[in-house]
């Protein structure tokens, strides 16, 4: 591989990239709602990876788009958690019979019973 002897040998590939022209707040975007067009633009980008050689956004405390993820402070997003935001929460997983009230009312019912057998 050849070293590139200017910055614009080294930045050449930006012309070429899917989300050249788009507006700098959908590029440099911290949510995903906002990042959404360059993201989709990512998935037929022809230069991805010399957009995240480039960019290296996991050394640079990058936020925004590059080449198909979304980055805040050089960490990748999970988009997956986005899509389970929107889900219906799931309660958690209690037995009908269990929990305070359940032993409570449990309680009452084997004294009742114990009354009852009594009577």
């Amino acid at each position: 591989m050849s070293v590139p002897s200017s910055d614009t040998e080294r930045t050449g590939w930006r012309a070429s990239a899917a989300c050249a022209g788009m507006p700098p707040q959908v590029v440099f975007a911290r949510r995903p709602a906002d990042a959404e067009p360059a993201l989709r633009a990512c998935e037929r980008c022809p230069v991805a990876r010399q957009c995240e050689e480039t960019v290296d956004p996991a050394h640079t405390w990058f936020d925004g788009v590059s080449a198909g993820r979304l980055w805040h402070n050089g960490r990748p997003v999970d988009l997956t958690r986005r899509n389970r935001a929107h889900a219906p929460a799931a309660g958690p997983a209690v037995r009908p019979d269990s929990g305070r009230a359940a032993g409570r009312d449990a309680g009452r019912d084997s004294a009742s019973a114990g009354c009852r057998r009594a009577a």
